[in-house]
Formats: structure tokens, sequence, C-alpha cells
């Protein structure tokens, strides 16, 4: 399968690699290549260079450039800048398009811990759907951190992902590629406005990482 992740951060990276270890043709995308090469990553100081070189099947592109002739794009970004860089990427408006989104709606203007600049109404993703209405958005992975994303096996039982989307056959081929990572447990909220949900976990998650000292954490539905 042909994906374009946008991002190039820690969330970009990791999921770029888990979708190549699984086969797929994958390509990143930034806002300007020449850039984002020199740039440290943002969690261990390696810049886009070296992770390219270790990982040479990956192509670095454009966000318009990764974009084109995906059958899935991965909105890798940070929150305050998706609607942005979907723009730049969706000449075509994605018409029909999985979008898969993984981005959180952050906001740092008043420093650490961030607040939420949509709640409780509105969602990123379904902002995202409204602005691209022939995307089939699938909100899913937001809740985590990047590392285990596309490797669930490194917490030391299973744990519950979410799904959020109008499209059911999008989120089939998200559910396919979760299950690719090793996800056994994904829970399916509903329409794209439960996406609200997920997103509004993220205060909460970041206190927990805080009092853990790590974001090597999930939730678990016991049910």
């Amino acid at each position: 399968m042909r994906i374009a992740v946008l991002g190039t951060g820690s969330v970009g990276r990791a999921l770029a690699e888990g979708f190549t270890r699984h086969g797929h043709d994958v390509a990143v995308g930034t806002r300007d290549v020449d850039v984002a090469l020199d740039r440290p990553g943002p969690r261990d100081g390696v810049p886009l260079r070296e992770w390219v070189a270790a990982h040479p099947s990956v192509a670095v592109l454009t966000f318009a450039g990764a974009a084109a002739g995906a059958q899935v794009v991965v909105n890798a970004t940070a929150g305050s800048a998706s609607l942005a860089a979907l723009e730049s990427a969706g000449a075509d408006g994605f018409a029909g398009t999985v979008v898969l989104d993984v981005a959180n709606p952050l906001d740092f203007s008043a420093g650490f811990p961030p607040t939420l600049t949509l709640k409780d109404t509105d969602s990123l993703a379904e902002v995202l759907q409204r602005r691209f209405p022939g995307a089939r958005v699938v909100k899913a992975l937001n809740t985590l951190t990047a590392d285990l994303m596309a490797h669930p096996e490194r917490l030391p039982e299973p744990t519950t992902v979410f799904l959020s989307g109008d499209d059911e056959g999008a989120k089939a081929v998200v559910r396919g590629l979760l299950a690719e990572f090793g996800w056994t447990d994904v829970l399916d909220l509903g329409g794209i406005a439960s996406a609200r949900g997920p997103e509004m976990w993220l205060p909460l998650w970041l206190r927990i990482m805080g009092s853990l000292g790590s974001g090597a954490f999930n939730l678990r539905i016991v049910r």
C-alpha cells in the first residue's frame, strides 16, 4: 500500500518505520525538505538526514509530493499545523483517500502543560473532515506516545486503541494497519464526532506522564 506520512517528528518517524517494516511503500512529507533533513529529532536529537540513511526505502518529499498517489495519508503533524499541512498536501481535496489523523489539538502558547484548542463540541478530526469532505478521515493512535504506536508489544499486556470515523471502509483499512502493528484490542467509538473523546484524553494523559515520568503506558478497556 502507498502510504504518505505527513510530519517528520517522533510520531512521523515511528509510523513510517512501522509501515515500512510491514512492506508498505512509504514517503514522509514536510514543508521544506532541505530544512527538514538537517533538523534534529525532537527526542533523540538525530537529524532526519541520519534517520533517512538508516531507512533508505523511505522517501522524503514535500507534503504534496508525499501525498500524490497515496492510498492512505497519515496526519502526524503538530495539531496546530495540521490544517495548513493538509491544505498544502491535498490539492485534490483527498477525494476518496483514507486520512488517518493521529494528531492532537494542543496549544503550547502558555507553556506546559498545553491546553486544547478544540474540545467538547468539536475536534481536530472533525475540522479536517469538514475541510476535506471527500476524504475518509479516521481518528486513531492519538492516545499513545510515539514509541508505542507501531509497537504495542512494548507494554507487558494488551491495551486498547480507538477508532472514530464516518466511513466504515476507511475504518476497516485502518483496522488492518493496526493489526499489522500487533494491536488486538481496537475499539470503534463510532462516527467522526466521537473523536472528541480520545482527543480530550490528552490533558489527563499528560498528567499521568508527569506522575510516572514516562509516556510508556496506555489505557486498557476491561469489559
